[in-house]
């Protein structure tokens, strides 16, 4: 497998703290001293809109047609509903203020999902002043960064911050069913295929369920936000799968808010932890080194919103996502 550079020559330029987020990944992945990875269907009708749509067959590759492709795709995921922190039976996650202030976060994740196919919350990231780019200027995940790509790092800040994160338990129960701490129900998206660009989009600005933000269970669950007409907190998984075509040009672009993650194959990909207004990461599925053409991979997308101002989602890509194995849900309604 090839390897990037030495560390020491990966970090020329960098400044301290953008080398700390780096060795901080590097040392959560497992990784000997001094490398770095060269990384550089249907759905269950739930709440919202979809429902039982097969996936079809076509394949993704750049130079497959746009007209043999499924002109949407349904992904069914599991939507969790939360109380507020300062209510009877809120969550402590939810709105509250990071101490170094709302922004994105990065680090905060491990880099690999736990054996239950749920992210883990470890602590020691790092508030994010500008993010990590590549040579076309998109936004990408720092634990893919490699210069000889193009790629121009970002900085953070030099302090740590858990990004409104409580603690490792607390935030075990974003993606998990907890009696008396949330309720759940299954929820569909349905991606539309661009034929201009040959991607599948979903953008709740263009959905007709979405008028005003992402807001899928308003009225739901739990019910509104105390004293809001819109229900504000609530988290978000989808468990999908995808065949690699290398060379392809395969992409997978997230913009919304709050906090993002998105794991391939159990390995973290995008990061966009913290309160924050829409952010965006790009990964170009070429980078990840250990995938193997014509082999199946699982995508493992984490939402969350958790703060009462706005909701934005859309996720953009080429990928000819299926479902995998549906999350589960309490199917519980008040």
């Amino acid at each position: 497998m090839e390897r990037k550079p030495k560390l020491d020559k990966v970090l020329t330029g960098m400044g301290l703290a953008a080398a700390a987020t780096v060795l901080l990944m590097t040392s959560r992945a497992g990784l000997a001293a001094g490398e770095v990875v060269n990384n550089d269907s249907g759905g269950t009708t739930g709440i919202g809109i979809g429902g039982d749509l097969g996936i079809g067959d076509g394949d993704n590759g750049g130079d497959q047609q746009a007209e043999a492709l499924p002109s949407t795709i349904t992904l069914t995921g599991t939507v969790r509903d939360f109380r507020e922190r300062h209510t009877d039976g809120g969550h402590i996650d939810f709105e509250k203020k990071p101490d170094n202030g709302y922004g994105h976060y990065m680090g905060n994740i491990d880099e690999n999902l736990d054996d239950d196919g749920k992210p883990v919350f470890v602590g020691g990231g790092y508030r994010v002043g500008y993010q990590w780019t590549d040579s076309s200027g998109r936004a990408i995940y720092p634990g893919l960064y490699d210069p000889e790509r193009g790629d121009h790092s970002g900085s953070i800040s030099k302090s740590n911050c858990p990004g409104g994160i409580n603690s490792a338990e607390e935030y075990a129960q974003w993606y998990r069913d907890v009696p008396g701490t949330n309720l759940s129900a299954p929820l569909d998206i349905v991606l539309n295929l661009d034929e201009d660009s040959g991607q599948y989009v979903f953008d709740d600005r263009e959905d007709d369920q979405y008028s005003s933000g992402f807001f899928p269970i308003n009225g739901q669950l739990y019910g509104n936000s105390a004293g809001d007409n819109k229900n504000f907190h609530f988290t978000f998984e989808l468990d999908t799968e995808f065949t690699f075509e290398a060379d392809s040009g395969q992409v997978f672009t997230f913009r919304g808010d709050d906090d993002v993650w998105v794991f391939v194959d159990g390995r973290m990909v995008i990061d966009i932890g913290g309160v924050h207004s829409a952010k965006e990461q790009t990964v170009e599925l070429d980078r990840l080194d250990w995938l193997v053409d014509g082999q199946t991979y699982s995508l493992n997308f984490f939402f969350a919103e958790r703060h009462r101002t706005a909701s934005n989602f859309r996720i953009e890509t080429t990928l000819n996502l299926r479902n995998g194995k549906l999350p589960t849900s309490s199917g519980l309604f008040d």
